[in-house]
C-alpha cells in the first residue's frame, strides 16, 4: 500500500463529520482531468509508514469521527482491507472514495460493515465512458455493478461527476439520470485547470451551462445539486 498523502483536518470530505483524509496511490484510470495525476501512475511514493498514519490517528481520537480514504483508487491495494480494520479499531467512522471499477472489493468492505460512507465517482454517461476515464475498451458492467450494488441503500453514499468542457456534453447527463434514477445524493462538480491535471488545457462550463445539466437531471435525480459552484 503507497500512503502518499494526510489531509490531516477536513470538514467538507466526509458529509457531517470532522475527519482526516489519506490519500493512496496509484489508479486503474487515467482520466485527463485528474488533480491527483501524481498519485495515479506506478511512479507514486509512499511518504508515510502505516504506523505513522495509525500513531497520528491515535493521537486525534476525541477530535476526529472520521478517516475518509481516497486516492488514486484504494481498492486496488490488497491490504486495504485489513487497513481499513486498524482503523476502524480505533474507533473512526470511515469513507471510501472509489471508481467503482472493482465492484467485488467494494462489495466485500459494505458487507463486512468496515464502511459507514462511500462517494463513488460518475465519470460520465456510459457511452462515453472510456474517454473520460481515459481507458479504452472498459468494462462498463463492472460500473454499472457497483451502482447497482450502492443504489441498493445498504449504506450512505453519493453519486459524484466533474463536468469538463471538451468532454463531456448534455447527453452525458441525459444518460447519467437514466441510469442512476431516483440516488438519493448526486453532486456535480465543475471542472477547474491546475498544473496538477493529467492533462491540463480543459476549461470550465459555465453556470448556466451547469444548470442545464442539472435541469435534465432532476426529473430523475430530484436531488441532483451543484457542489463548489459558486451562486
Amino acid at each position: 500500500m503507497k500512503l502518499c498523502g494526510l489531509q490531516k483536518t477536513t470538514l467538507l470530505d466526509f458529509p457531517g463529520h470532522v475527519a482526516a483524509t489519506i490519500f493512496l496511490g496509484g489508479c486503474n484510470f487515467r482520466c485527463p482531468f485528474c488533480h491527483n495525476s501524481e498519485l495515479i501512475g506506478s511512479e507514486a511514493k509512499s511518504e508515510f509508514s502505516e504506523e505513522e498514519i495509525l500513531s497520528f490517528l491515535r493521537k486525534r481520537k476525541g477530535i476526529l469521527e472520521g478517516v475518509c480514504i481516497t486516492g488514486g483508487e484504494p481498492t486496488l491495494s490488497e491490504d486495504l482491507e485489513a487497513f481499513i480494520r486498524k482503523i476502524r479499531e480505533l474507533g473512526y467512522l470511515i469513507k471510501l472514495d472509489t471508481n467503482g471499477y472493482r465492484p467485488e472489493v467494494l462489495k466485500r468492505l459494505v458487507l463486512n460493515e468496515l464502511l459507514d460512507y462511500v462517494a463513488m465517482d460518475i465519470k460520465a454517461g456510459r457511452e462515453n465512458y472510456s474517454r473520460a476515464a481515459g481507458v479504452w475498451n472498459i468494462k462498463i458492467k463492472n460500473i454499472e455493478e457497483s451502482a447497482a450494488f450502492l443504489l441498493g441503500g445498504i449504506l450512505p453514499f453519493e453519486f459524484r461527476t466533474t463536468a469538463v468542457k471538451g468532454i463531456h456534453s448534455l447527453e452525458d447527463f441525459m444518460d447519467i439520470g437514466d441510469w442512476l434514477a431516483g440516488c438519493p445524493h448526486y453532486y456535480l462538480q465543475n471542472y477547474v485547470d491546475s498544473d496538477q491535471v493529467l492533462c491540463p488545457g480543459f476549461q470550465s462550463f459555465s453556470r448556466e451551462e451547469l444548470d442545464s445539466f442539472i435541469n435534465v437531471l432532476k426529473p430523475l435525480i430530484p436531488n441532483a445539486m451543484l457542489r463548489g459552484v459558486d451562486d
